[in-house]
């Protein structure tokens, strides 16, 4: 199942296409963004981690995570990608220990972010992680993270190049994907699309350009982070405010008819 499913995953980010994602962080968000019409689920880190009272930067636990992703496979049927942060661990045998993990359960890629290390560390992270998929027979898209724009590791000045550089670093070391969290201009999204010969991905924030223009620049998958999840968590904050300051349910009303019959879908399995 995992081959079959790594390779409708790695298809979806063939020339041409763009492969847009709803990031899900439980089983029922994961299931509304297939039904949704989402051909692949992905997850979010952050929002994974606050469902389950932890904050983002690799303090929930692996335990905790792959609970979770267990439990999303159970309820969806396209590919499943995993939010991997740094894989974590700084030894690149253990993350390739994590990854097996994965690749036995049924995922069909990760995310793997370089955040402040240095990108040769995340580079031989992604060569453990490629040998111990093949000594096991199977296979896992690696979307290789660079934190250069996100994190602002260098002068605006520098932000291109340095970016580049890591993305051909990481697709030397055999990455699948290459993401840029946090670049908004499509000028620069083109030059990195034409230099790095990955399928680049884009994190959808406030000041990116819609899903034709990302595609028209080269961008070849559009990921929305946590974005759905402090959309919902929001809207659940607001309903609260509302309810203990004027005792009223309008916000809660206001969208809660949009949520779908999960106990019919949940039904079917």
């Amino acid at each position: 199942m995992t081959d079959t499913q790594a390779a409708t995953f790695r298809a979806l980010h063939a020339p041409g296409r763009v492969l847009v994602l709803a990031n899900a962080w439980d089983a029922a968000s994961a299931r509304l963004a297939q039904e949704a019409g989402c051909p692949a689920v992905a997850t979010s880190s952050a929002a994974l981690a606050w469902a389950h009272g932890y904050s983002d930067g690799e303090a929930l636990p692996t335990s905790v995570l792959l609970t979770a992703v267990a439990e999303i496979l159970r309820v969806v049927s396209v590919p499943v990608s995993v939010d991997s942060e740094a894989g974590y661990s700084s030894e690149p045998a253990a993350v390739a220990d994590y990854a097996a993990r994965l690749i036995e359960m049924g995922v069909a890629g990760i995310n793997l972010e370089d955040g402040r290390s240095p990108p040769d560390l995340t580079a031989r992270k992604i060569e453990s992680i490629k040998a111990r998929a093949a000594r096991m027979g199977g296979d896992l898209f690696v979307n290789a993270r660079a934190d250069v724009y996100l994190l602002g590791l260098t002068g605006p000045d520098h932000a291109l190049k340095e970016t580049i550089a890591r993305g051909k670093r990481y697709a030397a070391a055999g990455a699948d994907g290459f993401f840029v969290p946090f670049l908004k201009d499509v000028d620069a999204m083109a030059e990195i699309a034409g230099a790095v010969a990955l399928p680049l991905n884009v994190l959808a924030v406030q000041g990116v350009p819609a899903v034709a223009e990302l595609k028209a620049a080269g961008v070849r998958r559009i990921s929305t982070g946590a974005g759905p999840g402090r959309a919902v968590y929001g809207a659940a904050f607001k309903a609260a405010q509302m309810l203990m300051a004027e005792g009223r349910y309008e916000a809660m009303f206001a969208s809660a008819g949009d949520c779908p019959n999960f106990n019919a879908l949940f039904a079917e399995g």
